[in-house]
Order: structure tokens, then C-alpha cells, then sequence
């Protein structure tokens, strides 16, 4: 127990504490209490236990991606860049481009598809306040129907690296190589296996998912706080009955109105 704190005596005390305090502080809680007879205290060390190695199978998890990512960036300045709303049907294209020390890390990042809307938002917060740069570009509808969407996520690749302020030794992307940068490394999920293009994935989500949350107050009834853009069933509806907005890509939405 850290300082002076008075130790815990019930059996209610001791499981409160295992199921919060920190994993060195658990390990020794679980050591001072192994041999204790009461039914409720060895039930909650065993759930202990098992917190425990799902953290640790967690850091492991983490650590991988810090490690491959060095491996493949060097030991310069490494830029992960990844994108969200590629398929959506209104709304930007938006791209976020992320440094990342090696320390501290940030535990618990992931690709942003496996995250729930609370946890992305912790986990911008933290990466926000740790990150050596970040780069946001977005690509409205307009342009994505001009150029296409391969030619706009180069776009935004290129403009999120250069919004960052910083020159990268290595940039990597998730997915395919789109020649954005000229040190640009592309690996397939690598959302999810790079510290960086994870970063980049849920800052780009945060961001572009609030954008949406404040296009519907403008746009009501196209359901744009829920869908965030894409072909939900309510979307498709609302665009069928009321028409394209400025936020639409009309390329996109053809086949629904023609339908």
C-alpha cells in the first residue's frame, strides 16, 4: 500500500482495491492475500489474476507495434498517415498525419475500427498531448467528384504530411503505396500493427466524426450524427426523398437516385 494508507481489512476493502489499483500494487496484493481463507478475497484474486494477464497480453500487443514500427521507420522521424471516410457518401475525405516518441507509449491505441467512440476520444486526448506533430487535410465532396477518390486521398496524404510542420525520415501509410510522400512505406492493416498509422486513425476519426456530429444541425434529417456520411438505410432514404446537399459526393450517389 502506498505511504501510510491504512491497509484494508474486510473482504469488501480487499476486492474494491484488487479491482483497481495498479498492476505492481495488485501483484503485491495478491501476494499478501493468497493464503487468506475468505471465500470473497480469493474470488476477487483470481479475477485479479486474470486482469493481470490481459494486460500484460495487452502491453505485449502494444510494444509490437512500437517495435515494428521502428523496424521498419529507423530511428528518425517516423510518420504514420491514415484516412477515414474514403467510402462514405457526404462529407470530407480527412486525412491525420502523426509522430509518435518512442516514449511514452501510448497504451491501448489500436486501429480506430476496433475502438468504441468513448475510448477514441481518451485516446486522442493522449495522443494529442504526446505527439512530436500532427498534420490534418480534409477533401471536401466537390473535389472528390472532380478528381476521383484515388487522386483525393493522395491529396490529403500529402497535405496532412505537410500540415504536420515537420519533415519525416519515413512516412507510413496504411494499406497500398499512393506516392504521397517520396519516404512513403505502405503495409497492409497497418492501422492496427503500427504505432503511428493507429494514432493517425483515430485522430482522423475524432476529427472528422465531429464534423459530422456538427453538419447535421445544418443538414437535419439526413441523419449525419449517426451515419457519419456513409449508406446507412436512413441516409439513402433522406437522399432519395430530399436531394443532394453540398456535402454530398454526387458520384457517389448516382446509382441511388437513379434508382
Amino acid at each position: 500500500m502506498p505511504g501510510n494508507a491504512r491497509r484494508p481489512t474486510s473482504a469488501r476493502e480487499v476486492t474494491a482495491l484488487l479491482a483497481r489499483v495498479s498492476h505492481d500494487e495488485a501483484l503485491a496484493l495478491i501476494e499478501r492475500y493468497a493464503t487468506d481463507p475468505r471465500t470473497q478475497v480469493q474470488r476477487a484474486i483470481r479475477s485479479a489474476k486474470r486482469r493481470l494477464v490481459m494486460e500484460e497480453s495487452e502491453r505485449r500487443r502494444v510494444e509490437g507495434m512500437y517495435e515494428l514500427q521502428r523496424s521498419l521507420g529507423g530511428d528518425g522521424l517516423v510518420m504514420g498517415v491514415d484516412e477515414v471516410g474514403r467510402g462514405a457518401l457526404a462529407g470530407p475525405l480527412t486525412v491525420c498525419a502523426v509522430a509518435l516518441p518512442q516514449e511514452p507509449k501510448i497504451w491501448g491505441i489500436d486501429d480506430s475500427k476496433q475502438l468504441s467512440p468513448a475510448r477514441r476520444l481518451e485516446l486522442a486526448a493522449r495522443i494529442r498531448e504526446h505527439a512530436l506533430a500532427i498534420g490534418t487535410c480534409h477533401v471536401e465532396a466537390a473535389s472528390i467528384d472532380a478528381v476521383g477518390i484515388g487522386v483525393a486521398v493522395r491529396m490529403a496524404m500529402a497535405g496532412a504530411i505537410e500540415d504536420a510542420g515537420v519533415e519525416p525520415d519515413c512516412v507510413l501509410i496504411d494499406g497500398r503505396s499512393v506516392r504521397a510522400h517520396p519516404k512513403e512505406k505502405a503495409l497492409v492493416r497497418g492501422d492496427a500493427r503500427i504505432a503511428a498509422i493507429a494514432a493517425a486513425s483515430i485522430v482522423a476519426k475524432v476529427t472528422r466524426d465531429k464534423m459530422m456530429v456538427d453538419y447535421d444541425l445544418t443538414y437535419a434529417g439526413y441523419h449525419l450524427a449517426s451515419c457519419k456520411g456513409y449508406g446507412s438505410a436512413e441516409h439513402i432514404r433522406a437522399i432519395r426523398e430530399h436531394g443532394l446537399t453540398p456535402l454530398h459526393r454526387a458520384s457517389f450517389c448516382r446509382k441511388f437516385m437513379n434508382a
